[in-house]
Parts: C-alpha cells; sequence; structure tokens
C-alpha cells in the first residue's frame, strides 16, 4: 500500500476535515512524488542509461542549459494519472525557489524556499511541509546542476526535434524520476513527468516560457503560505 490512494485528487481534493497531512502531500501527484512511494521502492536499484557519444554531448549541453536558468515564468498544464488537468502559473528562481500557483477554483499553492517545500490547500485549511531535496523538482532547483555522480541518467533519447532524459537521485531512486522533455533547436524546455513507483505519471506542460527577466519579488517565495 501507498500513502497516495488518490493520485488524482489535485483538481478535486477531498474535502473531509480529518484528510491525513500525509495525504496531502499526494495531491500535487508527480511534484512531491517521493512522499508518495511505499516503502520498498525507496530501496530500488536503478541502472544508469548506455550513451553514445552523441548523446553524452546532449546531456552536457542539457546540464549547462539548466545551470544557466537563473530565473523562469510559466504557464502550465498538469496531467494526473487519472486524467484530470489542471492549469496554473509556475515561478522558478534558482538555485533553490520556485511556486506553482493553481488557477481558481484550485485551492492548491506550492512553495519551495529555505531547503523546503510548503503545500497549501486552502480549503481543507491545511499545509505540509517536506525537504526540497526529497522531491524530484529539487534536482532543477539545486545550485552547481550536475545530470552525473549524484544524479543518474536512466534513459535518453533525441528524436523529432525533441531531447528527453530521465534522471533520478543515485542514492535514493525511489524518490522518484524526473523526466525532462526539450526542443533541440533552439534547446528550450518543453515538459517534464514524474513517475511513481507504480508507474503512474503525472505531466506538466509549459507554455510561454520566459527565461531570465529580471529578479522575481521575494514575496513570490514566501512559504508562510498559509493566507495566501
Amino acid at each position: 500500500m501507498t500513502s497516495c490512494d488518490r493520485p488524482g485528487a489535485m483538481t478535486r481534493p477531498n474535502r473531509l476535515p480529518f484528510l491525513p497531512t500525509r495525504l496531502a502531500t499526494c495531491l500535487l501527484g508527480g511534484l512531491m512524488a517521493g512522499a508518495c512511494l511505499p516503502v520498498a521502492a525507496l530501496h530500488a536499484q536503478t541502472a544508469a542509461a548506455t550513451l553514445s557519444t552523441a548523446d553524452r554531448g546532449w546531456v552536457q549541453r542539457i546540464q549547462t542549459y539548466l545551470d544557466g536558468i537563473t530565473t523562469l515564468e510559466a504557464q502550465f498544464q498538469q496531467l494526473a494519472p487519472d486524467g484530470k488537468r489542471a492549469t496554473g502559473t509556475a515561478w522558478l528562481n534558482r538555485p533553490g525557489r520556485m511556486r506553482f500557483e493553481y488557477d481558481k477554483p484550485s485551492p492548491l499553492l506550492l512553495v519551495a524556499n529555505h531547503g523546503q517545500v510548503v503545500f497549501n490547500d486552502s480549503q481543507l485549511g491545511q499545509t505540509t511541509t517536506l525537504p526540497l531535496d526529497k522531491t524530484p523538482l529539487g534536482l532543477l532547483l539545486r545550485p552547481g546542476l550536475q545530470l552525473s555522480g549524484d544524479v543518474t541518467v536512466t534513459a535518453f533519447t533525441h528524436a523529432n526535434g525533441l531531447v528527453q532524459v530521465t534522471l533520478v537521485r543515485t542514492a535514493s531512486p525511489g524518490d522518484g524520476s524526473l523526466t525532462l522533455v526539450f526542443h533541440d533547436n533552439p534547446l528550450s524546455l518543453r515538459s517534464w513527468s514524474v513517475v511513481d513507483a507504480q508507474g503512474q505519471a503525472t505531466q506538466v506542460d509549459l507554455f510561454n516560457v520566459r527565461l531570465g527577466g529580471g529578479p522575481m519579488p521575494d514575496g513570490l517565495f514566501d512559504t508562510n503560505i498559509g493566507d495566501q
């Protein structure tokens, strides 16, 4: 059994007042997938992909591209494992800060800062906090991003103008896998997905992406989000 029995609940949250706090962490599906995995998955073994010289060149370009991102703002559409969709706006301010604000009527808000991910459901009046380094998207926010060593590339494809790379933390693959999809010319982030231990994927597609737009207000990443 897992604690993530309702992976699609992000667009129709349970309104019962006794909803366990841990279950609330699963409402965002892939964004916080590490919190929803069964204990056995924490000990899973993960094999590195066999990469050609050309593949390794692309992985290096992707690493340079991602590590060069200081700010990103985009609209997103999220597809849950059960087919439910949600939309909103995402802000990334590397290293270490992000905000996912879901469009109304969704009551969900996620903010990462100070090494933590804080998830708030205003409808339930619940706030849940997890370590950023236990969430797959924490890989994107780390300083000095490297796609080797403590990060393992488990799959790579390049076809039809798209480059796709799947990543896990080498020491803890049970935290979840992150697959990034890029346009290849010019190289640009298009989408990502996270797959949990049951093979269920949550996909996030990005639109109207703006990079390097200057400093972002600190208030966007205020983790005291209970009243936001």
